[in-house]
């Protein structure tokens, strides 16, 4: 079992894909009629990887780009947010950067994403290889990263490598049906990644389909936290079940905790998870209680999706702290 206190130590690695947003301007547009776009780095593991280093964390990126305009994009993007890019590497040939023409609505909130020839899914096993992992204060992945070869044997080598190491995994499902061949690979690939990690995240609907069955989802995250019964090994040691505006529950060292979410004006759906997700690892390296963690990780979800884009929607620490202190609170979890 990895020591979490590690995170409030190093920086963390964060592996999976930096792409280009592309939203519909102004807000409220959609993109039928939309004739101006704005541009923003997007891309779940950039996204979290921006929230650590806005939220006064650390962050490194380990992907690939393409070799070209949209992937110099991305890594101007990225050293313009403090993210370490020394593990972004550009590859050429026909690979190409995810692109995201997005809206800014919240009501049918449409998101086109081109993911053809994705360049983060050519990360091979040299590129996770080539880490110091002792730099580093604990591993994050997303789902996305396991869909394809030679990414998802990437992955769990670096996950390896990572473990042997002492750093913790923490595994935010993010479930993308679009990016897997079949969802029954997804369902084999996922519980696999479960069983060695020490952080697990998701939403009701993603551990839902990890149980395979609509309102096991609950179950599924508390059998991840318990003793298997046959090898007498543990399970994760944190589990965060989100509940959408119901909250979360955090199931951790034998204990389920239910907290609420700050409510607020919200003008579009995206950018919540990896806001939560950036903010819960800050809030923990800073040596930060489990609970209050979860409840910043969810202020600072309120906060992103009230703003317009998703990585330059994450919040500074004071604008965070700003945010708690003159918000009404919590709802009742």
């Amino acid at each position: 079992m990895a020591d979490l206190s590690r995170l409030q130590t190093k920086p963390c690695l964060v592996i999976g894909r930096a792409g280009m947003d592309l939203y519909a301007d102004p807000p409220g547009t959609p993109i039928e009629t939309a004739t101006r776009f704005t541009s923003a780095l997007g891309g779940s593991s950039a996204n979290i990887a921006v929230a650590l280093t806005r939220a006064g964390a650390g962050a490194a990126l380990l992907t690939s780009v393409s070799d070209d305009a949209v992937g110099r994009f991305c890594l101007a993007q990225l050293e313009a947010y403090g993210v370490d890019r020394t593990h972004v590497r550009a590859t050429g040939g026909e690979a190409r950067n995810s692109l995201a023409v997005v809206e800014t609505r919240n009501q049918n909130c449409q998101s086109v994403i081109y993911r053809n020839g994705a360049a983060d899914f050519d990360m091979t096993l040299a590129d996770v290889e080539a880490v110091d992992y002792t730099r580093f204060g604990g591993l994050i992945t997303t789902g996305t990263v396991l869909a394809r070869d030679p990414s998802r044997s990437a992955t769990f080598r670096a996950f390896d490598l990572a473990r042997a190491a002492g750093l913790p995994l923490i595994f935010d499902v993010d479930y993308r049906p679009y990016s897997w061949a079949s969802a029954d690979e997804a369902s084999r690939v996922y519980s696999r990644a479960a069983e060695v990690c020490d952080v697990i995240i998701g939403n009701d609907v993603e551990f839902d389909f990890m149980a395979g069955a609509p309102g096991a989802g609950l179950e599924k995250a508390r059998s991840l936290v318990a003793r298997n019964p046959v090898t007498g090994s543990l399970g994760a040691q944190i589990v965060i079940y989100k509940r959408g505006e119901k909250g979360a529950i955090t199931l951790a060292f034998g204990r389920e905790t239910r907290t609420g979410i700050f409510q607020t004006a919200t003008l579009k759906p995206t950018g919540a998870g990896d806001a939560f997700l950036g903010n819960l690892v800050a809030s923990l390296a800073q040596g930060t209680d489990l609970t209050e963690a979860v409840l910043r990780g969810s202020a600072a979800a309120a906060i992103v999706v009230a703003r317009v884009g998703c990585a330059p929607a994450m919040p500074t620490t004071p604008e965070l702290d700003r945010f708690i202190t003159f918000h009404s609170g919590p709802t009742e979890g």
